[in-house]
Parts: C-alpha cells; structure tokens; sequence
C-alpha cells in the first residue's frame, strides 16, 4: 500500500500526452496491491485457495502492465498538433510515472512470484518485466528528445532575443488587450522609455489621440478575422483607413501593417509603422500579439524635404512655377466662391523681369548672377504682404500672385501701385556683388482675372465637376499667360517700365505664331521675291548699286517687312531666307555686270545670321557659285551687331573683308557705335539713318548731326549714303554738305529684278547725254511705278 500511494503523485503529475501509459501502469500494480490484499483476507479467514479470487485482478494487472509499452503519445501528440505543436518530448518532472509504476508492479510480481507458494507461474514476472524494460527504454527515448528540444527552445529564445535586441526596429509582445509585455532595447532606443515605463502600460495611451480611434477598429477587425480563422479579412478591411495617418499596406494573409503617430517619453510624436501579427501560446497560455515597428521620422523628413524642394527654387527660396500654377487655381477658386457669396476682390498677377541680366552672367559670371537673383527675390518678398505669393517663374523672371479685396478706391489701382513698387525695389539700389555694385532695371506686366476669362461678368463661372475643374485650370493658365505677355511688352518698349495687359496683346502674339507657320508654307512654295533700290552717287546721279530687299507675296498681298521680318528672325527662318535673298540677288547683279555695268549689291545681315555656323563659308560658296566678284557685295549690319559680342561677329566679317567683301553700318546714328569706335571696326561705309535725312532743313540740331556724319566719315576715308531722301531740299542739302551717295522715294522706289535691270540700263545709258541722268530716276518705257512695299 505505501508503493501504491507512493506512486500516485507521479500518476497524477505525469504530462498531458502520457497520462494514459501512466494511469494504465498505475492501476496495474493498485490492481496487484488489490489482490494481494483480497489473497490476505481469504487466507486470515481460513479459506483455500480455490476460494482466491485476487488471480482474476493479477491477471487484470498483467493484461494493463503488456498493453503499457504498446500505448505511446499518439492521443497526445494529435492533441497537440490540434494545438498547433506537436506533442512529443513534453514529459517533464513526474513524467517519469508511467516508468517507475511499471517498473515497480514488476518487481512486486517478481518477487510475489518468487515467494508466494501458491502464486502466478514465473512467466508471468517474465512477461511483465519485459513490459517494464520496453516502457524504461521508451521513457529514456523521450527524455532525450525532451533535453533537446528544451535546448531548442533555450536558443530560439536566446536568437529571437539577439534579434530583437539587434535590430533598430522596436520589437514589442503584447497581450491581445494591447498590454505591453515585452519591449526590446530598440522599442525602448526608439520611443526613449525606461523599462518600467513602458512595460504594462496599453499601447491606446501611446497613440495619437487622432490617430487612436482608426487603430482601435484596425485591431478589433484583426482580431475578430483571426478567431474566424481569416486573418487576412484584417489587412483587407483595413486597407482604406488610410488619409488621417492611419492605413494598412500590403501584408501577409496573418499579419496587419498599420501606420500611425506613436509618443516617445519625450513627447514628441513619432510617425511610425507597424506589422501586427498574431500567436498562439502553448500549454494553454494565452494568445500573444508580436508587433514590430520601424520609426519613419528620418522617411518623413526626407519626403518634407522632397516636397519642397519640388515646389521651391533651390537658389533663392522661392516657391517654383508648378507651386505658382497651382496657388493660382487656388485662390481663383476661393475667389468664385466670395464672388458667389457677394464680397467683391480681384485676383492679379505681377510678372518682373530683371533687364539686362544676360550681361551680369556673361560679364562677372554665374555666381554673381546667383548673387543678383537672390538679392532680387529678398527685394520682392519683402514689399509683397505676406498673404500674397511670390515665385521665381524660371530664370531672372519672378511672378507675384495677389489677391485684393475691394477697399473703394480701386482694386486696378492698388495692383498698379503695387508694380510700380516692385519695379522701384528692383531698380533703384544697385545689387551687391563682392566689392562692386550692379544696377539693372525691370520690366513689369500686370494681368488681372477677368482679362479675356471666357465666363460672365469676366469671371469664370463657379460650379463644380470636371468641367468646372477644367475652366478654373484654363483660367489660371490664362492669368498667368497674360501677366507674361504684359512683361514681355514692357521688355519690347526698352525695359525699365511697368505695362497692364490689353487683349490686342494676346492677338499680336497669336499673330506672331500664325506667321511663324506662314513664313515656313511661304519658304517652301517660294512665296518670296527680291526687289531692288538703286543707290546713286548724288552729284552726278549715277547708279552705283542697289540694295537687295525681302518681299512677301501672300497671293495678291503684300506682308510689310516690319512684320515678318521679326517672326522670321525668332523662329530661325531668317538664316534660310538670308541664304537666299543672297543668292538670288548675287546671281542678278552677276548678270548685269557681264554686261560691262559696274553696279554693286548691298545686302543686310542681322546678328543670328552672322553668328550661324559656317556664315564665312556659307557668304563665299554664294560668291562662287553666282560669279559675283567679292568686291561688288556689300554686307550691311546693324551697329549693335558690331559692339555686342565684338569679338566673334567682327572676327567673322573680318574673315569677309579679307575676301574682298565690303562692310557697311546701317541706320548709323541711333545705335550704339561712337563716333571715336568707328576706326576701330572694319567699316568701309555708313548710312546715315532716315530720321535724321528726315530733319534736314527742319531741324537744325539733325541737320548739324547730318553734317558732322558726313565729315567725319570723309576725314575717316569712309563712303558716306544717306537713306530716306524724300523731299528735294533734302537732296540739295545733301549735295552742298557734299554726301556722295544717297537712297530712297526721291531717287527710286524698291522694284523688282526687271524693272531695276531697266531703270539701271536707262540710267548708264544717260551717262554720256547732256546734263546726265536726272533725280528722281525715271524710264518713260517703264509700266508705272506701283504703290510703296518697302
């Protein structure tokens, strides 16, 4: 009796998968105990053995003791794997029960067999001894396998502590009610608690209260999928709480990522995000949750600072045009609804343009540019009110965004005012740069909303939906265009200036690009013709040459040069129309002087043709290829194309001159050539500009101005012409100032090829009559003259 109630304690604490072998070897030796018992009393009373019946209840124990060895784990190890474990190796401290019971019921039959006179043959204690052995040999079996996977298990945790520690993520194990149990020394790096203070303590008091309502429903969602065995109905349903920084991203089908504001001990809020997944524990514990989470506060400053380095100027600090584009649909928008809501405003845009700039960066360089524009958006920002906005456009153009509330004495006025500041700000101090001072101008545009908006009341109409949304966007593109193209107007008037748009504005430059596409049809059809104008010699009104002029038929009208030439000029064309104008009007006058007539040709080049590549090279080929001598051509410039960039476009007409090209300034007078530079250009002629032939006689300042040109270009041993002879006094006094060559409406209109060939046959052949050719040169063969295309 004292075995049997000896062995009960470890019957009872034997492990859950062998309570079965346990409890069968325990009843077999209770059974042998029994029986023994039963054999004592039988006997005390004088029975026989015949009258015994403990053999039943041995035999009961021998039948428990061979049917221990053959009952493993198996009902434990399923109830296990239901578990989600398995079950093998879980006998631990009186795991050894089912081994010492039967090892002990052995021995007791054991000895009983070989004591007792009348006991059970010995092959029964054989029989159950085996069993014993069999059941020591499994039982040292699993306490091998029970050793290693303790060790396992000691080094999983001993790895997933490494881990956690390791790693700058914070790894924390919470309870399923968001208690936190465990927090690794990068949750504690990270949010800077101490242990005790963050060990217990829910996870709700940590969160952004904004941010605490979302993650709660979050979690609770989880939660529930999980018991439905459908974790991945969290993730899913999760996925649009996204916009109050709050969200689940991708995740796999067990786990949920949560992005959320978390409090550090410090408290400050830290953006961060989260994967939650979901554990079971073993041996009935409680359910876990494992959340890992990585600190995006480094990610948020750099996604800060990619935003505004996407909508702001690296240089001067200012926000960028797509940041202005946008601003500006914005407060059109708030402006429609105030004009909705009856108070009253206007909304303005203000374009600057440093005048002048190119020349800062090409003279000091870049750096002092950068100097001159950050100056220059300090200026702005600060005479701007702070709820106005101002951008750097591109370039040296700057864009203010205003928007002014009706205050009774004009909102037009206010905004002019406002231009007027700026462009007083800009230019009246010069902008330091190291030691020296630069001053610049500015050029001004001011546009307002309703210019040209295409709605009633020159507003656009307020509404909503896409169509609302693309008329607000093609009202702001329009505001904006037209503040540009009022700032381009006042560069065009000479800088320095302040100009409000007007919609003939707008017309000029669609205009401008219809001939730009024009000029491309006309080059390729040959719409183009050349006409001459004959220059004379004034005292004996011989033709000298002529000047070859650009002429646009577009059908039966003639397009004046004013304005083509310009379109032509910006979009490239006039480098293909210069190339030519050249040939055709050197093939003419090629021709003409195989007839023995000593005529020359004069023809005008502007600065981007000169600086085309292979200009020397495309002026020589021209020569060659017509048999016009070198000497007969004329290139006429402008003054500016001699002063600005000197070196380059001097270094090529002086690769002409040494061909034998001759070289003319035209419109001499109203430019930027002095008369002490013209010894240093390679000049050979000058033509005085019109609107000084045009005082002669009238006004004695030009008159005197006229005189002097005509004087020093002799004393210079240059040939002086004077353009735009119209009235004969003005050819008088040209002859008694003595000019030697003159052209215009006095001496001949342009003309074309076969009218010039005649007038000019007509005027060689009066050379040898009496009194010479007369002015105005006249052929009384020729049709009449048709009316002015110059």
């Amino acid at each position: 009796m004292v075995l049997v109630w000896g062995a009960l304690p470890f019957a009872l604490g034997a492990a859950h998968g062998h309570r079965r072998a346990a409890w069968m070897g325990y009843g077999a030796l209770a059974a042998f105990a029994v029986g023994d018992i039963v054999t004592a009393v039988v006997r005390l009373r004088g029975g026989v053995p015949a009258d015994d019946p403990a053999d039943i209840l041995r035999l009961a124990g021998l039948l428990l003791l061979l049917l221990v060895p053959w009952t493993g784990p198996v009902a434990a190890g399923a109830r296990g794997a239901r578990r989600g474990g398995d079950g093998r190796g879980r006998v631990i401290g009186p795991g050894l029960a089912p081994a010492a019971v039967a090892a002990a019921a052995a021995l007791f039959v054991a000895g009983h067999s070989l004591t007792g006179a009348d006991g059970i043959e010995p092959v029964v204690s054989f029989v159950a001894g085996t069993a014993a052995l069999v059941l020591l040999a499994r039982l040292a079996g699993l306490l091998r396998e029970n050793d290693a996977l303790r060790k396992a298990v000691d080094t999983g945790e001993e790895h997933f502590r490494a881990l956690s520690e390791s790693i700058n993520d914070a790894v924390l194990i919470c309870d399923l009610d968001a208690t936190v149990q465990y927090a690794s020394a990068g949750a504690l790096r990270t949010y800077r608690y101490e242990p005790e203070e963050i060990l217990g303590r829910p996870l709700g008091e940590i969160i952004h209260p904004e941010d605490l309502p979302r993650v709660q429903e979050v979690f609770r969602r989880f939660l529930d999928a999980g018991d439905a065995g459908d974790a991945g109905d969290a993730a899913e349903a999760g996925a649009d709480r996204a916009g109050t920084g709050v969200h689940a991203g991708e995740a796999p089908a067990d786990a949920l990522r949560v992005a959320c504001r978390v409090r550090a001990a410090d408290g400050t809020w830290l953006p961060t995000e989260s994967t939650v997944s979901r554990y079971s524990g073993t041996g009935g514990a409680p359910g876990r949750l494992l959340i890992t989470t990585r600190d995006l506060s480094e990610q948020a400053a750099l996604q800060r600072q990619v935003a505004h380095l996407t909508f702001h100027d690296g240089l001067t600090g200012l926000p960028n045009r797509a940041y202005f584009e946008e601003r500006t649909r914005e407060v059109l928008s708030r402006a429609l609804s105030a004009a909705g809501a009856g108070r009253a405003g206007k909304v303005a845009v203000v374009f600057v343009d440093l005048d002048g700039f190119t020349a800062v960066n090409d003279s000091a360089g870049h750096a002092a540019g950068d100097q001159v524009l950050a100056q220059a958006a300090r200026r702005l920002r600060a005479t701007v009110r702070s709820d106005g906005t101002v951008a750097r456009w591109g370039g040296d153009e700057f864009a203010v965004l205003v928007q002014l509330p009706e205050d009774g004495r004009g909102e037009t006025r206010a905004a002019v005012e406002l231009a007027e500041r700026l462009l007083r700000t800009l230019s009246v101090e010069p902008y330091r740069v190291g030691s020296k001072g630069i001053a610049l101008t500015a050029s001004v545009g001011i546009a307002f909303a309703e210019d040209g908006a295409p709605a009633r009341g020159g507003r656009p109409e307020p509404g909503t939906g896409p169509e609302a949304g693309r008329r607000l966007r093609r009202g702001a593109a329009d505001l904006i265009r037209n503040g540009d193209l009022a700032m381009a107007r006042a560069k065009e008037l000479g800088g320095g200036r302040v100009e409000v748009f007007a919609p003939h504005m707008h017309t000029d430059v669609v205009r401008r690009l219809e001939l730009g596409s024009d000029l491309q049809r006309a080059l390729a059809e040959e719409q183009f013709a050349v006409e001459f104008q004959p220059v004379v010699e004034l005292e004996t009104s011989r033709v000298t040459g002529v000047e070859a002029l650009l002429r646009w038929w577009r059908g039966n009208e003639s397009v004046p040069p004013e304005e083509f030439i310009g379109p032509a000029e910006e979009s490239g064309l006039m480098i293909p129309l210069g190339d030519w104008v050249l040939r055709e009007a050197c093939r003419e006058v090629a021709r003409w002087r195989r007839d023995s007539w000593e005529v020359g040709l004069s023809v005008n080049f502007t600065a981007r043709q000169i600086a085309a590549p292979r200009f020397v090279e495309s002026v020589a080929a021209a020569l060659e290829e017509t048999g016009l001598p070198p000497r007969a051509l004329t290139l006429e410039v402008r003054e500016e194309v001699l002063v600005e960039d000197a070196g380059h476009n001097v270094e090529r007409l002086s690769a002409l001159r040494d061909l034998g090209v001759r070289l003319a300034i035209d419109d001499f007078g109203t430019g930027y050539a002095s008369l002490a530079y013209l010894g240093q250009l390679p000049v050979d002629i000058i033509k005085i500009d019109p609107s000084f032939v045009a005082g002669l006689g009238s006004d004695e300042t030009l008159t005197l101005l006229t005189r002097t040109i005509v004087r020093l270009g002799s004393d210079l041993g240059l040939t002086v012409v004077a353009e735009g002879i119209e009235r004969p006094e003005q050819l008088e006094l040209l002859r008694e100032m003595r000019c030697p060559r003159g052209q215009g409406f006095l001496v001949a209109r342009p003309m074309a090829a076969g009218r010039a060939e005649s007038l000019v046959r007509t005027n060689l052949a009066a050379r040898g009559l009496p009194g010479g050719a007369r002015l105005p040169l006249s052929d009384a063969e020729l049709p009449p003259v048709d009316a002015d295309v110059r």
